[in-house]
């Protein structure tokens, strides 16, 4: 794609006329673009001297500085390399109505990671797919992503950065390394036009701006930004998906695939299990003393571990958590109870909030409710309308996909109980004082449509109970039994792992 960009020249007082008119209308969409609380990303990626700072200078010029954030994307620092790669990306995401504006992206650092053998093919076409992911959910998700290219020609790259080397001013922007990679600019073009077209999907695609002559990408950076920002703000009043034109052929992208394991209906579970106190107490003592030792093996080798429960009101997740808790050591692991969202996770994608609690690898995250919520609460609230609820399932078995290759543990339970063990545990919750906090009229209205979340769980449970990432059932009417069965689940799953790494 690369090799058919065309280098022109084009002249100030040619282009001044419509740099002018995109200028006065760039303030117009981009309050249009808050109006309708739609977020856009924009990013500049390039060759190194290709003028990005200058360029995204020029453009957030005419822009209200509230309503947009500029960030510079440099090698990852050593919290950051602890989580996730795409982890960073993410906590970035910009609200709706907010602009996110990036100096380098992604693709710069897989690149420059690739490029200095940070990272090895294997690795570098694994984190392709991560972005083809990432930007399809957030393109799924009315977000804007408008893809920049600065592309300069060896030479110019070398007069730029001599220029800039022999500025007492501007010597700092320099360093040796960007000399070498001038000189292996043929390489380095091979690597970057193979990220593009492998990343030119009809989500998001690329636009390719000549920055030989800066007058011709400043005006092509203002056309590209001006119409996409316009295209969605219109598309989105009709209520319609936003389809950016696009310059180069779109890259058709295979969709994941995972293989999952076969799950039985909850009408199905045997709910007749139970443990006497003699046998709950030495089980007890027995798996908890395995787990710290767990713990302390996964930390030495930075094994990320991610608990995830989920369950009937009044199941017993509280007190589940509060048995595997105890067992370790509270330096390692934190508990984070999912709630409604607050309103600045409503703005943002809705895995957002769930990929910023994630704790560093070597620790556990265990939550107290989770991204299921998407697809088993939303839709049957109607806070989700069902079709994008149904688009969650693949975009769910992709995060705890992305949390796999990262090397995590994902253990995710269901506690079951019946309805009548429910209905016992809310009179008893209400009938106990200090435990009436725990009983809401919220509580009784869900437990009138316990058919219609029955029929959702068995579909969640279905649809993303993959080999990497399992659900467990537990059978909870007898909360010893629940929570042994959770305690030895989590010991096997982590044995299990060690035994692999």
């Amino acid at each position: 794609m690369l090799e058919l960009i065309e280098q022109k020249k084009t002249k100030k007082t040619d282009a001044a006329e419509e740099l002018s008119s995109m200028r006065a209308q760039l303030i117009d969409i981009a309050n249009a673009a808050k109006s309708a609380k739609l977020p856009v990303i924009i990013t500049f990626d390039g060759w190194a001297a290709a003028g990005k700072g200058s360029q995204i200078a020029k453009l957030i010029k005419y822009m209200d500085p509230r309503f947009y954030n500029v960030e510079p994307i440099r090698k990852p620092n050593e919290p950051e390399k602890r989580k996730p790669w795409m982890h960073r990306y993410w906590l970035k995401l910009p609200a709706g109505g907010e602009f996110l504006i990036l100096d380098g992206s992604w693709y710069s650092d897989i690149v420059k990671s690739y490029m200095n053998g940070d990272i090895d093919k294997e690795e570098y076409k694994r984190r392709i797919a991560d972005i083809n992911v990432f930007e399809r959910q957030l393109h799924d998700d009315g977000y804007l992503i408008i893809k920049l290219f600065l592309h300069i020609t060896q030479g110019e790259q070398r007069k730029r950065l001599k220029a800039l080397y022999e500025d007492k001013f501007t010597r700092w922007r320099v360093d040796e390394q960007d000399f070498i990679n001038n000189k292996r600019y043929d390489k380095i073009f091979r690597r970057y036009d193979k990220t593009i077209s492998r990343t030119n999907t009809a989500s998001a695609p690329w636009n390719i701006i000549p920055a030989n002559d800066r007058v011709t990408a400043e005006l092509e950076i203002m056309r590209a930004v001006t119409s996409s920002i316009t295209g969605a703000c219109d598309a989105k009043a009709k209520g319609k998906p936003y389809k950016m034109p696009a310059q180069f052929p779109i890259t058709d992208i295979e969709p994941l695939k995972f293989d999952l394991v076969r799950t039985v209906k909850l009408a199905k579970t045997d709910m007749n299990k139970e443990l006497t106190d003699e046998e709950y107490r030495t089980a007890l003592d027995k798996y908890q003393s395995r787990l710290f030792e767990l713990q302390n093996l996964c930390y030495q080798r930075k094994i990320p571990v991610i608990v995830a429960y989920e369950g009937w009101d009044a199941g017993g997740k509280g007190g589940n958590i509060k048995r595997v808790a105890s067992a370790l050591d509270p330096r390692g692991y934190e508990v984070k109870p999912i709630a409604a969202p607050e309103p600045s996770e409503l703005a943002r994608h809705y895995l957002w909030r769930f990929w910023k609690r994630l704790e560093n690898d070597g620790h556990f995250t265990i939550f107290d409710r989770t991204w299921y919520g998407r697809v088993m609460v939303e839709p049957i609230e109607k806070i989700t309308p069902q079709a994008r609820a149904d688009m969650a399932y693949r975009e769910i078995n992709e995060f705890e996909y992305q949390l796999n290759e990262w090397g995590a543990v994902v253990i995710k339970f269901w506690i079951n109980i019946d309805k009548d063990e429910q209905y016992r545990r809310f009179k008893e919750r209400e009938n106990t004082p200090s435990k009436q906090w725990k009983i809401t009229d919220e509580d009784w209205r869900n437990r009138e449509k316990w058919d219609e979340y029955e029929k959702a769980v068995d579909r969640m449970i279905k649809l993303t109970s993959t080999d990497f990432a399992p659900w467990t059932v537990i059978e909870g009417n007898d909360k010893k039994y629940a929570r042994i069965k959770a305690l030895k689940t989590i010991c096997d799953r982590l044995e299990e792992r060690l035994k692999d790494d």
